[in-house]
């Protein structure tokens, strides 16, 4: 019986727990976007994620840097984070929840896309098969499909694409470093600060409830992103993505116990659609890679010998 690869499980089990801590985040965005502008939130929530990682870096068990060894990488995973927020949000205040939920389905696509020329992984073709079916079974969400497309859709789609790309360079810097911490604090100090100087033009009066909401999606936010980006170190963004549609169950949990919206058969439908692909795509990438064929190691070893007599002549 071949061995079960730990780090797979591992990065499965972050992601399933990442796809829980997200959708609270998202619910709560919800929950206040129509009150206050981006900014508002966002100030607040990246300072508050910004502290808790210096503070958990500084003060945790084992105390680390946050200097990092990439410093163009993240400085551009930073900007693609803070253009990301600011796209999503607003395509959850101009768009209906679950239309931008189908854009996000289309991530694991942008993905593997993305990660062919950045990080040099190749999904296989059953890989593609799972990608496919998964985006399908989101669709299955929405059986009326889109009957315009407006900007809100627009905004939505280059959110996702700017998140899927964060996302891959999350992947690509964990390659050169395990400071998970750093990868939460960096974006997350650009988008506070960011935020911040655009604050005083549309602070809004906050009541200690909503702002108690506000801390809660900052808690909420800085859990699910260290999450990611740990799992990210651990397996392909390819198959990351497709796991992190689970948030559809969530949400429809969420959706049922506190804004009341019963889903009909199709929501059903489209969720098994999705956990099926990313339950696929997690055993393809348990199954070890195929041993090459005989003739491509036998060309190898007559090219090695012709450099080799190539060398000694000369």
């Amino acid at each position: 019986m071949a061995k079960v690869d730990q780090a797979v499980l591992t990065g499965t089990g972050l992601v399933v727990v990442y796809t829980l801590m997200i959708s609270s985040a998202d619910a709560i965005t919800k929950f206040i976007a129509n009150g206050y502008a981006a900014p508002q939130l966002f100030a607040l929530s990246g300072v508050i994620v910004a502290t808790l990682s210096w503070g958990t870096a500084r003060f945790g068990n084992t105390p680390q840097s946050l200097r990092t060894s990439c410093p163009r990488a993240m400085a551009l995973r930073a900007m693609l984070t803070v253009i990301g927020s600011i796209a999503f949000f607003y395509a959850f205040r101009w768009l209906p929840f679950a239309e931008v939920f189908v854009f996000i389905g289309m991530m694991p696509i942008f993905a593997a896309i993305f990660s062919a020329p950045v990080l040099k992984e190749h999904a296989r073709p059953m890989a593609w098969a799972a990608l496919v079916a998964g985006f399908i079974g989101v669709l299955c969400l929405f059986p009326s499909g889109l009957m315009s497309v407006s900007i809100g859709h627009l905004v939505a789609v280059f959110a996702c694409l700017c998140g899927t790309m964060s996302m891959v360079l999350a992947r690509y810097i964990g390659k050169f470093e395990t400071n998970a911490l750093a990868q939460v604090f960096y974006p997350n100090m650009a988008l506070g600060v960011t935020m911040a100087m655009a604050l005083p033009f549309v602070y809004v009066a906050m009541p200690v409830t909503d702002l108690l909401w506000v801390v809660c999606y900052g808690i909420f936010l800085f859990a699910a992103r260290w999450l990611l980006v740990v799992s990210l170190r651990l397996m392909a963004a390819y198959a990351v993505t497709p796991l992190m549609n689970l948030q559809f169950v969530w949400m429809v949990v969420i959706g049922a116990v506190i804004f009341g919206e019963i889903p009909a058969a199709n929501v059903y439908l489209g969720v098994a659609i999705v956990i099926g692909s990313g339950i696929f795509l997690i055993y393809e990438q348990l199954q070890p890679k195929p041993a090459p064929y005989p003739w491509a190691n036998w060309l190898k070893a007559r090219q090695l010998d012709v450099m080799q007599k190539i060398k000694i002549a000369r």
